[in-house]
């Protein structure tokens, strides 16, 4: 397998756009990709930049119902199409198909790089639209680039692929996808549903009960959740049942919008605590699959401050060559943000300042953290013959 990585990257990713106000700006993937120059990330000797081509019908009828793919080619000219399309989250807009095909083919390419030894890791970070269901969209997402990638990396014989979803918001429309099939593992780690949208992802949602139990993995966060809590919950979870399912591959879906200067959520992760997340599905991606991981974008809407800053690192971190936190972001990429009229504060550092150090999960405290770790053992570890109530497991 090559060690090189590659970027699926073209600025008419730029064209997913559902309106000036909506919180899905596509500004948001331009400030990340000229961070990422402007700081050398992209420079790399290792790195490579791919041009995607729109994802077609059969990839997409891989996860999609035909009758959808019409209805989305249509809403355009036709917007009282239905399938969740026309709606305050999903707003019809021109070129709406081409767009989202687009960003699904890049995935499909990230997918193809790591399966065919072209690259050992690959990121699109325009990806990771996981709500899009078979027959609708939702959540902002139109087609679920996620769910097609792994969709095709199961037609070239895959049979363990883990798919690992960091964003604020449940990987439900992924999990909907793969949830009679024992060949993929999906694990989220999101605010609770009962404060967030889609309000799916309990604990108790492992699985087809008769085709594929213990299949799924949710472990719900309340609301506040910091650094420290989160990386807490996640390694008492996440590296277990990974370790246990033994994939052969792994796509992670990077979604930033944990942070705590989100509008849309109520976690209270900092930049540096995103990072440390990235840098943990990187060390688990070479303990378990030799490298072999898929790295895509998602949710995230503070434009400006959070997102370049998040998914640069993300970018350095595949890479192989992670950016000292302390890193002064540019002047120039600064004035650039004043010039486009954002009306926000650029941030001047590719840090927050933010406490990663936690304390591992033990049986011996109690916080609404832990409580929300233990339900997520005790629904899921016996699936793994892992015991709930041991900290080494």
């Amino acid at each position: 397998m090559s060690d090189s990585i590659t970027v699926v990257w073209d600025d008419a990713l730029l064209g997913y756009t559902m309106g000036g106000d909506h919180p899905l700006h596509p500004v948001r993937l331009d400030l990340t990709m000229r961070l990422a120059d402007s700081l050398g990330v992209l420079a790399t000797d290792r790195l490579r930049v791919l041009q995607p081509m729109p994802a077609d019908t059969g990839l997409l009828t891989l996860v999609h119902d035909p009758a959808y793919l019409e209805a989305v080619r249509r809403a355009p000219t036709d917007p009282g199409v239905g399938h969740g399309l026309g709606t305050a989250d999903n707003p019809i807009f021109e070129g709406m198909y081409d767009a989202a095909a687009l960003i699904t083919g890049g995935s499909v390419l990230a997918a193809q790089q790591v399966h065919s030894g072209a690259a050992q890791h690959a990121v699109n970070i325009s990806g990771g639209l996981h709500h899009a269901m078979r027959g609708s969209a939702s959540g902002f997402c139109v087609f679920n680039d996620a769910a097609v990638a792994i969709a095709w990396l199961l037609g070239q014989g895959y049979e363990r692929i883990a798919y690992v979803d960091l964003d604020v918001h449940h990987g439900d429309g992924v999990q909907a996808a793969f949830y009679e099939d024992p060949r993929v593992l999906t694990v989220s780690i999101h605010q609770t549903p009962l404060t967030l949208f889609p309000g799916t992802g309990y604990p108790e949602e492992t699985g087809d009960a008769e085709k594929a139990l213990g299949s799924a993995v949710n472990l719900p966060l309340p609301n506040g959740t910091d650094d420290s809590a989160w990386l807490r919950a996640f390694t008492a979870v996440v590296p277990s049942v990974l370790k246990a399912f033994e994939p052969q591959i792994i796509v992670t879906q990077c979604g930033c919008d944990a942070h705590h200067e989100d509008p849309l959520a109520d976690l209270a992760l900092t930049i540096d605590g995103q990072r440390a997340s990235y840098k943990a599905m990187h060390e688990l991606a070479h303990q378990l699959c030799d490298g072999r991981w898929i790295a895509l974008g998602g949710g995230g809407y503070g434009l400006v401050r959070c997102v370049p800053r998040a998914w640069t690192h993300l970018l350095a971190e595949v890479s192989g060559t992670p950016l000292d936190p302390a890193t002064e972001i540019p002047e120039s990429w600064r004035d650039d943000v004043v010039k486009r009229g954002l009306r926000v504060l650029p941030p001047t550092h590719m840090t927050e300042g933010g406490y990663t150090g936690f304390s591992r999960w033990d049986t011996f405290t109690e916080s609404g953290v832990d409580r929300a770790i233990m339900r997520t053992r005790r629904a899921s570890f016996p699936y793994f013959g892992l015991d709930p109530d041991d900290p080494r497991d």
